[in-house]
């Protein structure tokens, strides 16, 4: 079913529908999340403010591309979250920074194949970048952490305890922050 399909059957009450589209958007909740720097490495709050987003975007959508119409929400809610984190109200989310630059966070729901082959040549960019400028164990953290991997998953695979990833996370954002402009 199309988005639209199932955001008519979730205004219309179908509980299932509302939980295909959250499930199908997660996956770019979690991506939008990973643009923020948060102390400690945990996006929770981010992806929770994002999941409200996507929820208000099923709410308020009236027509168009809904992929688009929904990164938007779920971007803009998570930045709001980050701003209002400046007034104290929230400490992890007052120590967090955007990474700038799409490559570390492409939404390529509803992407044409053009925007296919754009963001597979933006990763293949990144990841030049990464192997150039990064340690062994920091290229593959960070390669994980684009990729998606939650901080248990990287502690796991690479064989280290859970300080060892952040502070690789940590140094390696620093780096590539420093060298993309940031």
């Amino acid at each position: 079913m199309t988005d639209a399909q199932l955001i008519s059957l979730f205004r219309g009450g179908d509980k299932s529908a509302c939980e295909s589209i959250l499930n199908r958007y997660k996956p770019v909740v979690l991506r939008t999340a990973r643009r923020f720097f948060l102390s400690g490495g945990e996006t929770e709050d981010l992806v929770q403010e994002g999941m409200c987003g996507l929820y208000s975007a099923m709410l308020s959508y009236e027509s168009g591309e809904f992929s688009s119409y929904a990164y938007a929400c779920i971007k803009n809610r998570m930045i709001d979250a980050v701003k209002r984190s400046s007034n104290g109200k929230n400490s992890v989310l007052n120590n967090s920074l955007p990474i700038e630059g799409e490559a570390l966070a492409v939404a390529s729901l509803g992407a044409s194949p053009e925007d296919e082959l754009i963001n597979s040549e933006s990763r293949a960019e990144l990841d030049a970048l990464m192997r150039r400028s990064l340690s062994p164990l920091e290229y593959k953290v960070m390669s994980m952490y684009v990729d998606g991997a939650t901080m248990r998953e990287m502690c796991l695979a690479l064989g280290k305890n859970y300080k060892s990833v952040d502070n690789a996370i940590s140094r390696s954002k620093s780096k590539l922050q420093r060298i993309m402009g940031g």
